[in-house]
């Protein structure tokens, strides 16, 4: 019984990984590639087809295998993103970076907070829009999600929403700044751009249209927001905790624990270890192709637990609360980088 139970699973498992080679291929294709369409949104995508075609022909005994993507392999995925990032990378930028990072960071979440509750929108769907708009897109999305407890039909809806907003902002930056519309230097430009593009595909994307200097400063500045995803997490466990508590005395408390978000710190010492270079860089690179195609596991397995159905019980608040985090960060965050930038040198 056991044993049939664990391969029931590992279908499941085997399931989600073909899609997922699917997703890589399909990546390549000349015209994704301009879009600069990660893997990891192409799986999503083809998770999202079959849940809405396939799945009703499938065993539900390989469900199991599903969620086990969506959760194990995604935390471990998240661990691993770490060996992208180095604590020198925060040096290079200097406080500027550092400090336009922690104020697009905070403030975007409590903006999603405050304006999801006027919208009257269902407050774990506001808290993921704003995680993914604030830090580094779906990726973060992924990353609260455990923290948060969702439905997973809420993380498709936050993960759609700040790809769609994210995947204009990189042809919209560009454009712009060719049009000379942004009177920002190199370096303020490149702190804009890091600062307040959503996904670390994108701020590449648009860093690339706009010159090396500016590409360089936007990914270290992106990678600063991406290091604050634990700190994020821990605080958020913190908070839902302690709203559970107010809200439902004990009973709720009791049942509603801190979650400790342990693979955040995995992340983190990863980070650490990353920092003292020992690893030859031909291992990192092959440890960032598995973490990516792992990542892109966990959203393909996302996508097939959503039904298009849930997409219209969500309705069109969760776009206009990812719009007007959109505007959050392009004016705002302009404003940040034209005024404060400066004031830090």
């Amino acid at each position: 019984m056991f044993s049939e139970k664990r391969s029931n699973t590992l279908h499941g498992i085997l399931l989600i990984a073909l899609f997922s080679c699917s997703a890589f291929y399909i990546a390549e294709f000349p015209f994704v590639k301009n879009l600069s369409l990660s893997p990891l949104i192409v799986g999503i995508i083809l998770g999202m087809i079959y849940a809405n075609s396939l799945r009703n022909h499938l065993p539900e005994t390989w469900v199991p295998g599903i969620k086990f993507c969506t959760k194990e392999v995604l935390r471990y995925g998240i661990i691993l993103y770490g060996f992208r990032l180095t604590f020198q990378s925060v040096v290079a930028i200097g406080t500027a970076g550092i400090l336009i990072d922690t104020v697009v960071v905070i403030c975007t979440i409590l903006f999603g907070l405050v304006i999801g509750k006027l919208l009257r929108m269902d407050r774990d769907l506001s808290l993921l829009t704003a995680t993914g708009s604030a830090i580094c897109g779906a990726a973060a999305v992924l990353g609260a999600e455990p923290v948060v407890r969702a439905q997973p039909y809420k993380t498709a809806v936050a993960v759609s929403t700040v790809v769609i907003f994210g995947t204009l902002s990189m042809f919209i930056y560009p454009a712009l700044y060719r049009a000379g519309f942004f009177h920002l230097d190199t370096q303020q430009m490149g702190i804009y751009t890091g600062s307040t593009l959503h996904e670390v595909a994108h701020v590449v994307g648009a860093g690339n249209a706009m010159g090396k200097e500016i590409s360089d400063a936007a990914i270290i500045v992106k990678m600063i927001r991406v290091m604050m995803l634990a700190q994020v997490l821990l605080s958020m466990s913190l908070l839902l905790s302690r709203a559970a508590a107010k809200k439902g005395g004990e009973a709720v408390a009791e049942k509603r624990k801190i979650t400790i978000p342990w693979f955040a710190f995995g992340f983190l010492l990863v980070i650490g270890f990353n920092s003292f270079d020992l690893l030859p860089r031909p291992v990192v690179d092959g440890i960032n192709n598995v973490d990516t195609f792992m990542l892109t596991m966990a959203m393909t397995a996302l996508g097939a637990e959503t039904n298009f159905q849930k997409f219209k019980q969500a309705g069109a608040k969760p776009f206009l609360l990812a719009f007007a985090l959109y505007l959050w960060l392009f004016f705002g965050g302009y404003a940040l980088a034209k005024y404060v930038v400066p004031l830090l040198h």
